[in-house]
């Protein structure tokens, strides 16, 4: 790795360990590199195809970018977002499918203009969005931006788009923004539906295809509705930095598992990975539950001694999970107690991901995943590839698989069948 990339990535060796093991799977699955534009509708078991409600031909495979919240927050400038948007090329996350560079809450001045327009905040994006966007666009990655749906956003730093929906999407679009995530601070207690709805009908008619992430926190069991307005819908509240919050997260997502499909995709909220409020485990736990729900397997943001750093979030198990275009979110299967979990979700070419989890703190377990549980017809037999070590198991296995998974921990496998 060149030096100068090198420097914008932190000294954590756990970090740079998960980053060199996931851009090796790239060559594992030559998956989803096509933009999602040129994607077809997806096939399902038997014929037919998954509907498209919100039907603006992006999202048919979950979005995969970098977001500037979780660790900047409102201290981000047009030179940390070039600078991100180089090494995402660089690194070649943007070839394994890492197109999204987007901007969260703080890029837009205090106040509209005295026409009513959005500007970007002069001092820390002086020379505008549109430049910007162009300067994505010429690596060939994607611009997003953010904004609320009520009159300010979350930080109160910037002016929200309600009421004015049709003037700021025609605006995102005029600069070539390619991704709208949209919050839900500052509200006036018109329902969510309405609201988002107003939004969802401005992107429309703005003139350009714009990804559409709904940031409605799971209100109003937004996976009932977010389909016919967006491209993704959050499912919970704000992610945060620990064990125990990261697993709060995915389990509410994981109650809504059969409202996601391509082009409208469930939202336990951005990967934390590398921002240090968890140990490498436990990060490798998120990636893994993150990639198996089929979502957010974003690349974040980070800082280490003052410089900014970039932070792979994902690239090893979206690559595998993410990107297949069978669209079915993976989701919770089987408890043995209080601690030890089975997930599984349906790959394409009738294969299966599954998921070995130890919540507990303190001792290893055996676990096993039975075909019932994970939807594999009794007498089939299969190869396991274990994801993480990117290595197949020695011998094949019939009825079930059983893995001793450390505490705080996983194992993630890719089954395969093969003829007895």
């Amino acid at each position: 790795m060149a030096p100068e990339i090198q420097s914008l990535f932190p000294s954590s060796t756990a970090v740079l360990l998960l980053l060199g093991a996931c851009l090796s799977a790239a060559a594992v699955a030559a998956l989803g590199a096509a933009d999602d534009a040129s994607r077809p509708a997806v096939p399902l078991p038997g014929g037919g195809a998954r509907r498209v409600l919100f039907a603006n031909g992006l999202g048919l495979t979950p979005q995969m970018g970098w977001n500037s919240w979780n660790h900047f927050q409102c201290d981000i400038n047009e030179a940390v977002v070039r600078r991100t948007a180089d090494a995402l090329v660089a690194t070649g996350l943007a070839k394994a499918g890492y197109k999204y560079v987007n901007l969260d809450d703080c890029w837009a001045d205090y106040q509209r203009t005295k026409e009513g327009y959005m500007i970007a905040n002069p001092k820390t994006f002086p020379s505008g969005i549109k430049a910007l966007a162009d300067y994505v666009h010429s690596k060939g990655l994607k611009l997003g931006i953010y904004s609320s749906a009520g009159t300010r956003t979350c930080s109160n730093r910037m002016p929200g788009s309600l009421g004015h929906e049709d003037k700021d999407a025609k605006t995102f679009a005029s600069w070539g923004v390619d991704y709208l995530k949209y919050d839900n601070c500052y509200r006036d207690g018109t329902p969510e539906t309405v609201r988002f709805g107003r939004m969802s009908r401005a992107l429309k008619n703005s003139g350009r295809p714009i990804f559409y992430s709904l940031c409605e926190w799971g209100y109003m069991e937004v996976p009932k509705w977010g389909g016919m307005y967006g491209n993704s819908w959050r499912t919970t509240g704000d992610i945060i930095d620990t064990w125990s919050g990261m697993l709060d997260n995915i389990d509410r997502n994981d109650a809504y598992a059969r409202y996601a499909k391509p082009g409208g995709w469930n939202d336990p909220d951005m990967l934390e990975v590398g921002n240090g409020g968890m140990a490498y485990n436990e990060y490798v736990v998120h990636f893994s539950l993150w990639a198996i729900a089929k979502f957010k397997c974003s690349v974040l943001s980070t800082h280490a001694r003052g410089k900014s750093s970039l932070i792979d979030s994902s690239s090893c198990v979206p690559i595998v999970f993410g990107a297949d275009r069978m669209g079915v979110q993976g989701n919770k299967v089987k408890k043995y107690g209080n601690d030890l979990e089975v997930w599984a979700g349906q790959l394409s070419r009738h294969r299966k991901a599954v998921l070995l989890l130890n919540r507990g703190a303190t001792r290893s377990a055996s676990i096993t995943a039975a075909w019932p549980d994970v939807g594999i017809r009794r007498g089939v037999t299969v190869e396991a590839r274990d994801v993480w070590k990117h290595e197949t198991l020695p011998g094949r296995f019939t009825g079930s698989l059983t893995a001793v998974v450390g505490p705080h921990s996983c194992k993630l496998f890719v089954l395969t069948p093969v003829p007895r």
